[in-house]
């Protein structure tokens, strides 16, 4: 099949960099939760703040790369096929029938995808981040005025926002098992080839631009 070039070296960086840095916090969170024991809760709560801190250093240089690059155009909803691509994921998918959308440089992500990554970035990660940051700052939330806070629903919000990602990287590493074969969407952000048609404007995006 043609193939086009997606994704960029820095992108493909960043996607299993992060990749990495989260699942080793999911292992060192649930470890610190007291969910089993691996290498012991000190150095489980060690490597999890570094890890943490490394992810919002990684993350601030993503939205730097994802502005400067004007990649943010990637992220922007539309609905324009949205319910298109859910009943193809829901049925479609199952019984062999064709993908919805195309995918080209200019528009990497489908309306579904859009709509999941920018709620991801924007919500949960956030969330995620924040949360972390206060629960590793506690001690000093009486210098910032915020002893008003609550330490138990601040680790809650954190836990429920580890599930949330957690739920999301078995459905995303599920979605890679979508493509012509099962491995061509991890392929493809190995190498930065997808496989299908080059378009400049695709067709599902023509009628949002009138």
């Amino acid at each position: 099949m043609p193939k086009i070039y997606l994704y960029t070296r820095f992108e493909r960086f960043w996607h299993w960099l992060q990749a990495i840095i989260i699942f080793i916090l999911l292992c060192t969170g649930f470890e610190v939760h007291g969910v089993y024991t691996l290498i012991g809760f000190d150095r489980a709560v060690q490597l999890h703040n570094f890890f943490g801190f490394s992810w919002v250093v990684l993350f601030v240089f993503i939205i730097f790369w994802v502005f400067t690059t004007g990649e943010w155009r990637q992220y922007i909803p539309t609905t324009q096929k949205l319910w298109e691509v859910v009943r193809y994921y829901t049925s479609g998918i199952f019984q062999g029938k064709p993908h919805p959308v195309q995918k080209s440089k200019e528009s990497k992500h489908n309306p579904l995808q859009r709509l999941t990554y920018l709620a991801l970035t924007a919500v949960l990660l956030t969330i995620q981040m924040g949360t972390g940051l206060l629960y590793y700052l506690y001690n000093d939330w009486a210098i910032w005025g915020i002893s008003f806070l609550s330490l138990r629903a601040i680790a809650f919000i954190h836990l429920v926002c580890a599930f949330g990602i957690l739920s999301f990287v078995i459905i995303h590493i599920y979605m890679t098992t979508t493509g012509h074969t099962i491995t061509s969407h991890i392929t493809a952000m190995i190498t930065g080839w997808e496989e299908g048609e080059e378009s400049d404007i695709p067709e599902w995006e023509r009628p949002a631009k009138r």
